[in-house]
């Protein structure tokens, strides 16, 4: 949760963890804080932290107050004045495009032992400690409604399990466009946000995360519903078009990328699901999610299709 403050004639950013139960792993302000303190002299992209405090009594939770930086937030659409205010020659969805992908590359290229980061996490095992996290997660919430779409996703995640590579770098682990802060003239980047969850890691992961936001023209009914980028228009690369592109820039081979991308899937899928069973639990339910746990299933039966190379 992120609120806007004034102190002192100046904005702040005070970002807390949500209401009711986290998942493990998810919000943790003090992961966040030391991310930015570090990140922010080498990588100026992320806005500057000013203030942790861990103790709840101060307001409910731990929370942290960070720079501000306003700018345009582009989610599952663009808006009309955002399209009509677009004047270069080429597609605004191909700018967007490729400058998301640039940011993540950029990110890719930061030396952790620069800045101090090289200990934020366990490279080492970092894909089958991320298989298994997310295989844990995904059957305590389907506990009580088993299906037969998970055992057929995991079992084929655990055959194809690729061997861990020495490329680690800095991830961000939840890196969509939504998390880029534009210049609303320019549609730069200004900003990139929401770093509760960075890790060292593969940095295949952190693109095959981005792609499984990355709905396109021809796929299936789930991927538009999920309504979180709006790459099926507007120009913008397919989600193979986008991965070439970073391979240009990064020079990374994508030999076992399949398995990255199954993977990803699997963690929306189980991401949906948990907020299905939140909403359930909570006394003012959202009316969106009502229909999450059919998504996530289906977000499941579109992993195997992934699986089997009907979709990149």
């Amino acid at each position: 949760m992120n609120f806007l403050i004034s102190a002192g004639g100046q904005l702040f950013v005070l970002r807390r963890p949500p209401e009711g139960p986290i998942p493990p792993g998810a919000n943790d302000m003090a992961r966040e804080f030391r991310i930015l303190s570090h990140l922010h002299p080498v990588f100026p992209l992320v806005p500057r932290a000013h203030l942790f405090c861990s103790d709840p009594q101060v307001i409910g939770a731990p929370f942290q107050l960070m720079e501000y930086r306003p700018g345009l937030v582009v989610g599952a659409k663009i808006t009309s004045d955002t399209i009509s205010n677009w004047n270069r020659p080429e597609p605004i969805g191909q700018h967007l495009g490729g400058e998301v992908i640039r940011v993540l590359n950029s990110l890719h290229q930061v030396d952790v032992r620069a800045c101090g980061l090289e200990d934020l996490g366990r490279p080492a095992g970092f894909l089958t400690r991320t298989l298994r996290g997310w295989s844990k997660r995904a059957a305590l919430s389907w506990k009580d409604s088993p299906n037969t779409l998970l055992p057929a996703l995991l079992d084929w995640l655990q055959t194809n399990l690729p061997p861990e590579t020495d490329g680690a770098t800095l991830i961000h682990n939840d890196f969509k466009l939504d998390n880029i802060i534009l210049d609303p003239a320019t549609l730069r980047p200004r900003t990139l946000i929401d770093w509760d969850m960075g890790t060292l890691g593969d940095p295949l992961y952190d693109l095959a995360v981005l792609l499984s936001y990355w709905p396109e023209s021809g796929d299936p009914a789930v991927m538009h519903a999920l309504r979180q980028m709006p790459t099926a228009g507007h120009g913008f690369a397919s989600r193979a078009e986008a991965a070439d592109l970073y391979v240009a820039l990064s020079g990374r081979d994508l030999g076992n990328f399949v398995f990255f991308r199954v993977l990803a899937t699997l963690r929306i899928a189980v991401v949906f699901q948990q907020l299905y069973q939140r909403n359930c639990l909570t006394e003012n339910k959202d009316p969106r999610a009502a229909g999450f746990n059919q998504l996530a299933l289906d977000l499941l039966a579109f992993g195997m299709q992934i699986a089997r190379g009907r979709y990149f």
